[in-house]
């Protein structure tokens, strides 16, 4: 797919740019609204593809379960773990600007099958829970608070610690906006031990010295918004001498881990970055 139309979808996905005037600068680029229409039934998820592993795979155990949140709020979580009897590294999953939808889900189960009890966290709770319309649930975000929000991940890790079946051994990946805020809990939770953002906005350089977890950051080649912060995150990565690793996809697109979205999948660097994290978590988490 023409890239200019892929870099006008990202905008509609992360700015406010009105769906109307979306759709008009896309019959621009494909010719006619038959194409325009075409050319978004192609570039939006579809969840068909989201089950990569079974919810009712016999090596783990799957559950909804809540968590106290800030002030009261109730938060709510998918819960994957390995069907085995242990003690396990935590991890939390951070979906993207669309809430905890099946493709997250599956996400989870791919981390409990790696051998670690898995989190994926709604993080719209708070207004009722994600919606099962994406645009709806896109729209939800901007009515976060974002230090509410920030502190219900950090419960997320409170809730993780106090299970039996947990080593005490905390870790996240994140994925766009879940990306972003990996990097945030890196920063926020002393005793984190890897955080991996995948394509997610990068802190502060000021608040760098912070981290204490080891970061891993995966990032698509022409992913041009998110990667423009890349250069001075790393310098502030390498001035506070904090274990990290920064890896570029070339030639893959934002949301290359997405299975669910055709148009910017890219299997190849989906399946390297995927390995690479579940490395780190070996080192870090076991």
């Amino acid at each position: 797919m023409n890239q200019q139309i892929i870099n006008l979808f990202d905008e509609y996905t992360h700015k406010p740019l009105k769906r109307e005037d979306f759709i008009k600068r896309l019959v621009l680029l494909t010719g006619s609204m038959t194409a325009a229409m075409s050319a978004l039934a192609q570039l939006e998820v579809k969840y068909d593809n989201a089950v990569t592993i079974s919810p009712q795979d016999d090596r783990i155990t799957t559950e909804y379960i809540t968590y106290p949140g800030e002030g009261g709020t109730t938060m709510k979580g998918y819960f994957a773990r390995p069907k085995q009897d242990g003690k396990y590294g935590a991890v939390v999953v951070i979906h993207e600007n669309r809430g905890l939808n099946p493709h997250i889900e599956d996400v989870t189960r791919r981390v409990a099958l790696a051998g670690y009890l898995a989190l994926g966290v709604d993080a719209l709770s708070p207004l009722g829970g994600t919606p099962k319309e994406e645009e709806q649930a896109r729209g939800l975000f901007a009515q976060l608070d974002a230090r509410k929000n920030l502190n219900n991940f950090i419960k997320a890790f409170d809730y993780l610690k106090g299970r039996k079946d947990c080593n005490g051994k905390t870790g996240c990946v994140g994925f766009c906006w879940g990306g972003a805020l990996a990097n945030q809990l890196a920063v926020n939770v002393p005793d984190l031990k890897a955080a991996v953002a995948f394509y997610g906005r990068q802190p502060d350089a000021a608040d760098v010295p912070k981290i204490k977890a080891a970061v891993q950051l995966h990032y698509g080649g022409l992913d041009e918004r998110v990667n423009a912060g890349i250069p001075a995150y790393e310098e502030a990565l390498k001035k506070a001498g904090t274990a990290y690793e920064v890896y570029i996809y070339e030639g893959a697109n934002h949301a290359f881990n997405n299975d669910t979205a055709p148009t910017r999948y890219n299997e190849a660097a989906a399946k390297l970055a995927w390995e690479r994290t579940l490395k780190l978590f070996a080192a870090k988490l076991k």
